[in-house]
């Protein structure tokens, strides 16, 4: 099996037509045209991860991330992004990133966070527009696979919980080393908003879709106070708003090629620690 068989087929489920304009999802080392030996699944493409694919004979890594954002001038090996790409193509080893892509279709990065915290009845919380132009983009790439695009996403839990006993439950499920959060409410949880990643952007979609929480990460220090005691924000890291989606791609994978089994990583690449 080629690179390509692989690369296409997470095409279809998150279309690269969906990145962010910043964003810089798809094959960024390699050559589709090679054999696949094995995969590695990870959020982040470090030089520990390409040194772990090194010793599981993997070459080809599925990164959450893209290990390039920007246009590189030089590779000298100067810094950690030049080092990854180096050693990456002196080992004969692809990466591919699928990023926001993944993020804004409906089973992807968000929806594997309202299932780990059991939430139902899902929705994006912001959903894309669609234009003739972005539906024939849309189509094209995914082959009618019937891929519908938004940011963030809503759900609700079974029972509803107080603010307390949610963000506990949250912190334990997320492994969160730390949880941030805004003034408790004094009210019950019900209706929760996430976003994978950094989600302070969607904070007036959260609002205005009713949610009682509001769960994402990289919130910055005045943010915080935009939620004008409307709604609860959790921030609960970024790689750990995340870490699960090695998980989905995993599954995804196996779901569609029976003989191919997917390596998780088993590097924790989180840049952030905690006392």
């Amino acid at each position: 099996m080629k690179i390509k068989s692989i690369t296409s087929y997470l095409q279809s489920i998150a279309p690269l037509s969906l990145q962010e304009e910043y964003d810089n999802s798809g094959l960024i080392v390699g050559n589709e045209e090679d054999e696949v030996i094995n995969a590695l699944i990870c959020i982040d493409c470090t030089e520990a991860v390409i040194d772990e694919a090194i010793k599981k004979k993997c070459n080809l890594i599925i990164s959450h991330h893209p290990i390039i954002f920007r246009g590189l001038k030089k590779i000298t090996g100067k810094n950690y992004v030049e080092r990854v790409v180096l050693k990456a193509i002196r080992n004969n080893i692809a990466i591919y990133a699928i990023h926001t892509n993944l993020d804004n279709v409906i089973q992807g990065v968000n929806k594997k966070i309202c299932d780990k915290l059991g939430l139902s009845n899902c929705k994006f919380l912001l959903p894309s527009p669609v234009t003739a132009e972005r539906k024939a983009k849309i189509g094209s790439e995914a082959r009618g696979s019937g891929v519908r695009s938004g940011s963030g996403m809503t759900g609700v839990l079974a029972k509803p919980m107080t603010e307390v006993s949610f963000l506990n439950k949250v912190k334990k499920v997320m492994k969160s080393g730390s949880l941030r959060h805004t003034v408790l409410l004094g009210r019950k949880v019900k209706k929760v908003a996430v976003c994978g990643g950094s989600g302070s952007f969607l904070l007036e979609a959260a609002i205005a879709s009713g949610a009682d929480v509001f769960i994402t990460a990289d919130f910055k220090y005045h943010q915080f106070f935009d939620a004008e005691n409307k709604i609860l924000i959790a921030d609960i890291g970024h790689y750990e708003s995340e870490q699960f989606t090695k998980e989905l791609l995993r599954d995804l994978l196996k779901q569609n090629f029976s003989i191919f089994a997917p390596r998780l990583t088993e590097i924790n690449t989180n840049p952030v620690n905690y006392l």
